[in-house]
């Protein structure tokens, strides 16, 4: 055997030897170095030693030696064998057996480094084609091995007898697969395949779920599909076998446009010997700059399929339905929507849930003019449709024009006109909700209000460091016309059933949610806001304030705040006097005895690592069950003194990888929890661990509550698994 020198970097001599083998497959030339070269001419024997690398059709081999038969164009590997494919991927093993072109050969204790932190290794694996690696006695993880001890198993893996990589397709499948954790075998797979981790997109069977669910289930099982239409669209089907249920098919479709989206989620199901089903679609598509229309449909079969299956919230109670079209200006917005609802409850009749059909919405704010003053449009009109009960038109317009102004005594003043009018067409006035004494009626009313808002504001600065303190005066004018009860004036209350006095709306011209029960009359707000700001960010910041007007609106309900010519006494106060404490309380109180009537405040205290949220609501009246009768009568007003009185509390944690998070919630009034909850979740580079349980104690469809415990595990870059009960 003849020894050729060594070579410093690029064997040329040899390289023209191998490209002429090469020529014969129309291959690009190999090119390679390294630190030693021997050839034996007499059986056409190639071997280079020390730092090898070689590279031929975008394939890059680098080893600790390489013999190359000129013969047969095979190529042998050994010692840190590490072959980079055109696509990026790398794979490493002990020796390698290679064709001429580097797409087909053997590799043994082959490894490969993949995307996502994925990792593969093989005791051998047969290339085919550059494209195609079979493996035997295949392992894959995206979790990193132990610093102290590297041979120990990673937090989880997939082992399996065999196993194809599919580099064209980006896809990997498992024969005789185990799920292991920490070495312990879990679950056992026939097969198994999931996405090459650098594909994000790719079909094929997702890993099933398991679960037990005692009091509407039992035992179930899950397993998705994934299957890519194109690469706008997508759809998992599941098939869901149950003990008790019988079985489901769930899809979930998504297609993403260059002018909109769209995801439909829907299930047929033979539950319980009935078939069973439900449909959610959304999607909204651009016109063009200014002009978008979509939709979001929800119907589901019946309530106990939308609890039993989840499709639904626990505890939602209607299920809404639009399509709109909508428009955006300079400065205006107008939408046109047609909804549908369908009730879920046990409590309330479908018959009596409206079906909006349509409704048109109109809001213009223009520039300031010439004065400085702004003018404001809003209209609409809407038809309100009910198998039983009131059914109403409504067409509307309100109009103001407001002006700004400051004193040179540091007065900022608003001074501006409002006019609220709408015109009216209601049939069945005499059934829920406005039980009136008339059958049908056509009708108007207008509003017309003057107003002027003074804040005069006083700011002092300590030049020690103390901060700024705000003391404001408001004090706001309003006179409208003639406010009235309109129990027999043919005009329906669609919008303004529920009225809660606050400090929110102390400043308001109409106290009344919505349009349909205008407050009038002369009346002035008065209110005192306070303010301490600290240099290290901390806020002291308190609103006191009362309305007073000239004559009694008899529509306000009793104990609402506002029946009588003067007002309530509103609070509200904001403390954080610390970065890690917040603290924000409303209060409304008795005129005269002081009692609190309306009490509400929330909590924060804590940061990221531990935090603690409470919250207190309070009401000394419900108009939820005032509308369950007939206004103004003795059970109206009996439900009406019905109390909220509820009080929550949350924590949460952050500590190294795992968070966890709780609450409760309690009825006061009548002393027993609502519901409790508690979650935690821990995540790594691989693994995503997460358990939640439940207990509602409320009833859904006259039931006697329900408790829940779910977990799931995700292995990163395969998919997710978990058991739910309840």
């Amino acid at each position: 055997m003849k020894h050729l020198p060594k070579l410093p970097l690029t064997a040329l001599a040899l390289a023209a030897m191998m490209s002429a083998a090469a020529a014969e497959d129309r291959n690009a030339p190999v090119a390679f170095s390294a630190d030693d070269v021997q050839y034996d001419r007499e059986h056409g024997i190639v071997t280079a030693t020390g730092h090898v690398e070689a590279w031929q059709n975008d394939h890059t081999l680098r080893a600790d030696s390489v013999m190359f038969d000129r013969a047969t164009g095979i190529s042998t590997a050994n010692g840190h064998v590490e072959l980079t494919n055109p696509d990026g991927q790398v794979v490493f093993a002990d020796q390698a057996t290679l064709s001429q072109d580097m797409k087909d050969g053997v590799m043994v204790r082959m490894r490969a480094q993949l995307a996502q932190n994925g990792k593969l290794a093989a005791n051998s694996a047969r290339r085919t084609g550059g494209v195609i690696n079979e493996l035997t006695r295949a392992i894959y993880s995206t979790c990193n091995l132990c610093q102290d001890d590297p041979e120990a198993p990673p937090m989880w893996d997939v082992r399996a007898a065999s196993a194809v990589q599919d580099t064209e397709h980006k896809q990997i499948e498992y024969y005789d697969a185990l799920v292991d954790f920490y070495g312990v075998p879990l679950l056992y797979l026939p097969y198994v395949a999931h996405p090459d981790p650098s594909q994000k997109r790719a079909s094929g069977l997702l890993v099933p779920y398991f679960g037990f669910a005692s009091r509407h289930l039992g035992f179930y099982v899950g397993a998705p599909y994934y299957i890519v239409i194109d690469p706008q669209s997508d759809i998992t089907l599941t098939t869901v076998l149950t003990g008790k249920a019988g079985q489901a098919l769930m899809g979930d479709y998504r297609l993403r446009l260059n002018e909109g989206q769209v995801r439909v989620k829907a299930s047929v199901a033979d539950e319980f010997g009935r078939s069973q089903g439900h449909l959610f679609a959304k999607g909204d598509f651009a016109l063009n700059d200014q002009w978008r229309w979509g939709f979001d449909i929800n119907r589901v079969s019946g309530a106990q399929y939308a609890r039993d299956y989840s499709v639904a919230s626990v505890g939602v109670a209607v299920l809404p339905s639009t399509i709109f079209l909508e428009g955006f200006g300079d400065g205006s917005y107008s939408r046109t929507d047609v909804r549908l609802y369908q009730n879920l409850t046990s409590y309330a009749a479908s018959s009596l849930t409206p079906f909006v059909l349509p409704r048109t919405q109109f809001s213009y704010l223009g520039a300031p003019d010439g004065l400085g003053g702004r003018l404001a449009i809003e209209a609409g009109a809407f038809n309100l449709y009910r198998a039983q009960g009131t059914n109403t038109q409504r067409a509307n317009l309100g109009l103001d024009y407001s002006r700004p102004f400051e004193t040179d005594f540091g007065q900022l003043w608003t001074v501006g006109v409002h006019l609220d009018s709408a015109a009216y067409s209601a049939h069945g006035l005499g059934l829920a909700p406005t039980y009136s004494t008339l059958g049908q009626a056509s009708a108007t009313q207008a509003m017309p209000t003057a107003y002027a808002e003074m804040r005069w504001p006083f700011l002092r600065t300590d030049s020690d460091g103390g901060g700024s303190q705000l003391l404001e005066p408001i004090v706001k004018l309003m006179a409208g016309g003639t406010g009235s009860n309109y129990r027999n004036t043919g005009i329906p209350n669609e919008d303004s059933l529920d009225t809660e006095f606050t400090d929110a709306n102390l400043f308001s011209l109409n106290r009344n949610s919505g349009i349909d029960r205008l407050e009038g009359g002369q009346r002035v707000a008065v209110g005192l806001h306070a303010a301490w700001m600290l240099p290290g960010g901390q806020k002291l910041d308190g609103l006191v304030g009362q309305s007073y007007r000239a004559k009694t609106d008899p529509y306000f309900l009793p104990q609402s705040g506002l029946a009588g010519t003067v007002s309530d006494v509103v609070a509200r106060q904001t403390i954080q006097p610390t970065p890690w404490l917040d603290l924000t309380t409303r209060e409304r109180f008795n005129r005269n005895t002081w009692q609190t009537r309306f009490a509400d405040a929330t909590a924060t205290v804590g940061d990221d690592r531990f935090q603690v949220s409470a919250g207190y609501t309070y009401s000394s009246t419900s108009t939820f069950y005032y509308y369950d009768y007939l206004p103004g009568s003795a059970a109206a007003l009996s439900a009406l003194k019905t109390p909220r009185n509820e009080a929550s509390l949350g924590i949460g944690t952050h500590i190294d990888q795992w968070r966890f998070t709780g609450s409760v919630q309690e009825d006061l009034r009548q002393a027993r929890l609502v519901g409790v909850n508690a979650h935690a979740t821990y995540e790594n580079e691989c693994l995503i661990f997460d358990v939640s349980f439940y207990r509602r104690y409320t009833s859904i469809l006259k039931d006697t509550g329900e408790s829940g415990l779910l977990f799931s595990v995700t292995l990163k870059s395969i998919g997710e698994f978990g058991f739910h009960g309840g």
